[in-house]
């Protein structure tokens, strides 16, 4: 008798952490906000950062883009390494606590950033905002959670479209902020991140149910822990893993190296520049929002992801070859449609993942981000330096785009190897 009452507990308080009793749609919403609203924080602090530095350091813009480059290269360090820790975290503790923590972390850096006395103390507030930058990674862990495994992709890109509509806007508003107040784009940018987090402890509901939640293993919740941990998890998600790394250093190329490209192989100023980005910040949202869902209701997970990459060759082969601005604009579109392969890659292995192991996957995910963001920013711009200024005897400044070229025809490779193997273990399956 007892032991049925405790059954039926246990299975009432299951039903109550169901993502149908929960609302998907509402889940989704407020993850889409979240998304969208960090990466608005983030933008706001783009057009601040090098007067900042300029003035707590009383360097020139020289010196103030070198230290520009190790917070960024801090940031993303941090989240390598914190990235799966915090997704083995969620699949313990369940998303909702940590994704609320994590919101709360950054609104903390944000101030901390707003009255830092010294460049020391903004290393600081990136490695904070580094180590609990876990918004995307525990709002792909929520969308796995609450979405069925054929409509994941589409609403992986939401979330890629939500992100970078956010960072479309924050320059722009960071800008207008900056004029009233130097520091002002960091307490918005606070204020923000706390508005989310309060409201989301009211309205957000766990999407975890407590009979899939699982032990944490420190063992498993470093980067090469968790990799090895998902590898064993599944046929193909060691290759799909390496294509998510490839694609994801390939379209980091991009804007690495666009200002300094656009400005000598087209003569661009800087306002052409600006332009261009927000332009080509546009297209990939409407890629992710119009194009993604449409594309792999009809073609599939796995074409979507190797289509995106293939265009994404395509566009840069284009951009490093063409002199003629008005012909490489159709280049735009085609690199953009290469972001799709990130929400594709991102369904291909949700689905091959199981439910309590959804948060070490993006945690891993998050931790290819932050290792693409230290190399890419590390390696790209010194390829352009010794091509441009022809020291090899070949000026060619679109070489960067045409090693981008080469590590997206790598992801197509594992993208098309990962599906053989799944395909192979379907068929092994059914003999």
């Amino acid at each position: 008798m007892t032991g049925d009452l405790s059954r039926a507990a246990d299975g009432r308080s299951a039903a109550s952490a169901r993502p149908d009793a929960a609302g998907p749609r509402r889940v989704l919403f407020f993850i889409l906000l979240t998304v969208a609203l960090d990466s608005v924080g983030i933008g706001l602090l783009i057009p601040v950062v090098p007067q900042l530095i300029q003035r707590l350091t009383s360097e020139g813009l020289g010196a103030a883009a070198v230290y520009g480059g190790w917070l960024t290269a801090s940031f993303a360090a941090a989240q390598f390494f914190a990235g799966p820790v915090l997704g083995a975290i969620s699949d313990r503790v369940g998303r909702r606590p940590v994704l609320l923590t994590s919101l709360a972390a950054f609104s903390a850096s944000y101030l901390l950033m707003a009255a830092a006395p010294s460049l020391s103390w903004l290393f600081i507030a990136q490695l904070l905002t580094g180590t609990f930058g876990a918004t995307p990674a525990t709002a792909g862990a929520f969308i796995a959670d609450v979405t069925p495994p054929q409509q994941r992709t589409g609403a992986f890109g939401l979330v890629a479209a939500a992100f970078g509509t956010g960072l479309i806007l924050g320059p722009a508003i960071g800008g207008v902020l900056s004029g009233i107040e130097l520091r002002a784009p960091f307490y918005a940018a606070a204020g923000l991140s706390l508005i989310t987090a309060c409201y989301g402890a009211a309205v957000l509901p766990e999407s975890l149910r407590p009979e899939l939640r699982r032990s944490f293993s420190w063992q498993k919740a470093n980067p090469f822990g968790a990799v090895r941990s998902l590898r064993t998890a599944g046929r193909g998600i060691g290759t799909l893993l390496a294509a998510a790394f490839f694609m994801r250093v390939s379209t980091s190329t991009l804007p690495a190296v666009w200002p300094y490209f656009t400005m000598q192989q087209y003569h661009w100023t800087q306002r052409q520049v600006g332009w261009s980005l927000a332009g080509y910040g546009a297209v990939t949202v409407c890629a992710q929002v119009l194009l993604l869902g449409w594309l792999n209701a009809r073609a599939g997970t796995q074409r979507t992801a190797w289509l995106g990459l293939t265009m994404l060759l395509v566009g840069f082969i284009g951009f490093a070859s063409v002199r003629n601005p008005w012909v490489a604009l159709p280049c735009i579109p085609l690199t953009a449609m290469g972001f799709m392969a990130g929400p594709a890659l991102a369904g291909m292995l949700s689905v091959r993942v199981r439910a309590e192991f959804q948060g070490v996957l993006q945690g891993v995910l998050a931790s290819i981000n932050g290792v693409a963001a230290v190399i890419t920013p590390l390696a790209m711009p010194p390829i352009f330096s010794v091509f441009s200024a022809g020291v090899l005897g070949c000026v060619l400044p679109g070489a960067p785009y045409l090693c981008g070229a080469a590590l997206a025809a790598a992801g197509v490779f594992f993208v098309l190897r990962g599906g053989r193997t799944r395909a192979g273990a379907a068929h092994a399956a059914g003999r």
